[in-house]
């Protein structure tokens, strides 16, 4: 049984819909991930294993780039991906609209047909192909809680729970990022114009702590029981040796 099935038009959403595939079969297994590219082996029929495995996910993530309200091909019966929604629909399985990009807007009633209108009022997703790795894990989240077979094989999940370790991925950045818990593996740094103590390795780091300069000085912190003796340098009157 596919626990998600992909639902996508080709020119309009195939490389989110190729990243979307990639993501979660990485973490929930590949063999709960549908999309037909793959997913239809040579020989099987297109029409029938697409109504199956319809029938056999959970839910389906309908990709939408910024055209999809608008392709004509949307109002024909005999469109796919029209008839991957209705199915679903018809089979009272889960359908969210997966916005491609940053700058496609959520549906509108009035751009659809009367058949598909009860997406505009469906909360929707969102994947920017070319910042990928965070909507994909947040995606991948949202299905987790709502599957509960998906969340079963989350691969993410028993990684994070087995070393207690967080994983997290940090590009450039202009502010602060804190990693609350455990690092596992090497880290690589570049620090300019450092202006303050840094810390890369194992072992105390000391700051804050007094200055002393001279031939030499005392420093007592606590309590004290007892005299403190101690010589610099040459006593007054001393002769200098020769």
């Amino acid at each position: 049984m596919h626990g998600v099935f992909i639902n996508y038009r080709t020119g309009d959403g195939d490389e989110a819909a190729a990243l979307l595939e990639q993501g979660l079969s990485n973490r929930f297994g590949k063999e709960r991930i549908f999309r037909a590219t793959n997913s239809i082996q040579p020989g099987q029929s297109y029409p029938e294993e697409l109504i199956m495995a319809v029938h056999n996910s959970a839910v389906l993530l309908a990709v939408m780039g910024p055209g999809w309200a608008h392709d004509r091909r949307l109002r024909d019966k005999s469109d796919w991906v029209r008839r991957e929604i209705l199915e679903a629909y018809a089979s009272k399985i889960t359908v969210i609209p997966v916005l491609k990009g940053r700058r496609t807007e959520r549906l509108k009633a009035a751009d659809l047909p009367a058949e598909l209108e009860r997406l505009a009022d469906v909360q929707s997703l969102r994947l920017d192909p070319r910042d990928n790795e965070m909507d994909i894990r947040r995606i991948g989240d949202f299905l987790a809680e709502l599957v509960p077979a998906l969340k079963k094989a989350d691969r993410q999940a028993s990684r994070s729970t087995d070393t207690g370790a967080v994983y997290n991925t940090a590009s450039d950045t202009r502010g602060t990022v804190t990693q609350s818990r455990n690092i596992d593996g090497d880290v690589g740094t570049v620090i300019k114009g450092n202006r303050g103590p840094v810390h890369t390795g194992k072992g105390d780091i000391n700051q804050n702590t007094n200055h002393f300069s001279g031939d030499g000085a005392t420093y007592i912190q606590g309590d004290n029981h007892g005299g403190i003796s101690h010589r610099f340098g040459r006593a007054r009157g001393e002769e200098e040796e020769r």
